[in-house]
């Protein structure tokens, strides 16, 4: 490190930290052209001149692409609304309670934990629990139709989600710890 970089820079203008510049450059290619003098080269950015710099520059997105994703986002947004605006008072409070529901990531981070052997990151855990959320819908949904179809009423016994999890194998394959000699099996008295 040298001794200037230590007492500070010997001029008067405002130091700007390099992370700060890279992002605006990052955000606004026009910038980075003007201040410069031309197009930017990856691996050289604002305040590498100790070499703590960005490594490469990330793709920027261009023009096009970045409007035909709002555009699905908007499109998304609208469908969502119009299926929203379409439930009945039960489908809305069903809905409701799926969004505001989630596994408990730390429980989640566990379960990983123990199957693999391996610490999860945050993100893998948020993953995992976000397929597992799908996958207790989808059981309890065939729950529910088994249920129906056996002309029960009242709350989801274990006998409609051990034949709602039947029916998942029956139409998707062994999934999990339920393959055949690999572990325990799942909804067994």
């Amino acid at each position: 490190m040298d001794s200037e970089d230590e007492a500070g820079p010997s001029t008067s203008a405002p130091v700007i930290p390099s992370a700060t510049v890279s992002a605006v450059v990052l955000n606004n290619p026009a910038v980075a052209t003007s201040a410069g003098g031309g197009t930017p080269k990856p691996g050289v950015g604002a305040g590498d001149e100790d070499g703590e710099g960005e490594d490469e520059w990330l793709p920027a997105m261009a023009d096009d692409e970045y409007s035909a994703q709002l555009s699905w986002q908007s499109e998304s947004k609208d469908n969502l609304k119009v299926l929203m605006d379409n439930f009945s008072p039960a489908q809305y409070d069903r809905f409701e309670a799926y969004r505001r529901h989630a596994l408990p990531k730390q429980a989640v981070r566990k379960v990983i934990q123990q199957t693999t052997g391996q610490q999860a990151s945050q993100p893998v855990a948020q993953i995992v629990a976000g397929f597992a959320k799908v996958f207790v819908g989808e059981i309890v949904e065939k729950a529910r139709a088994v249920q129906a179809r056996r002309g029960d009423t009242g709350p989801l016994s274990p006998d409609h989600l051990r034949e709602a999890y039947r029916l998942y194998q029956a139409e998707t394959g062994r999934v999990g710890s339920a393959r055949a000699g690999r572990g325990k099996r799942l909804f067994v008295r």
